[in-house]
Parts: structure tokens; C-alpha cells; sequence
């Protein structure tokens, strides 16, 4: 997948309205849906950092689908789960990682 695909996923993922992100990233809402609906409109490398930024991915996951900060050990399955924990609140999580010890122990 490419930047227009990886951008659309993570919008949704997240539920975030393109406003929204055009906003956060101060980034013209009409440059955003070109980058959602042209194949091939890429943003300058500033422009990638700062919806990157936003998203709180980095700019190589938006343009290859591919997270260098995860460990190639890590199963891409596991990848959306982190991302869902990482947004957790400090109380979910701890209750999380004792449901999980009791799981795996």
C-alpha cells in the first residue's frame, strides 16, 4: 500500500475526521483530500512530518504500511494492538497487563 492507502487507514483507525487532522498538522484541508484521493500526489517531506506528527506514526509507516520502531520480532498482528494500548489510560493498562500476566502464566 502507498501513502493515499496508509493515510485513509489510519484516519479511520484512529476516527478522525480529515478536518481534524488538517487542523493538528496545520495543514490545508484541501491538500489532505488530494493526498487522500490522487494515486500518486505525494506532500513534501515537512508536510509528511507534520501529519505524521498528528497521527503519531511516523512518516516511513504513512508512505510503506511498515513501523521501524516495532522490532521485526514483533508479529504484524500485534502491531494494531499496541497501538490500541498505547492509548489506553494508565488504570486500563495496568488492568490490561494483569489480565495478561494471568493469561500467560
Amino acid at each position: 500500500m502507498g501513502f493515499r492507502e496508509n493515510l485513509k487507514d489510519e484516519l479511520k483507525y484512529q476516527d478522525m475526521k480529515v478536518k481534524e487532522l488538517a487542523d493538528k498538522a496545520a495543514v490545508p484541508k484541501r491538500t489532505i483530500d488530494h493526498y487522500l484521493t490522487e494515486n500518486n500526489y505525494m506532500p513534501s517531506a515537512e508536510t509528511a512530518v507534520r501529519i505524521a506528527q498528528a497521527l503519531h506514526v511516523s512518516v516511513e509507516y504513512l508512505v510503506t504500511g511498515t513501523d521501524p520502531s516495532f522490532s521485526p520480532a514483533v508479529k504484524n498482528a500485534v502491531v494494531p494492538l499496541i497501538k490500541k494500548l498505547n492509548s489506553l489510560s494508565d488504570t486500563d493498562l495496568h488492568f490490561f497487563a494483569e489480565v495478561l500476566d494471568r493469561l500467560t502464566t
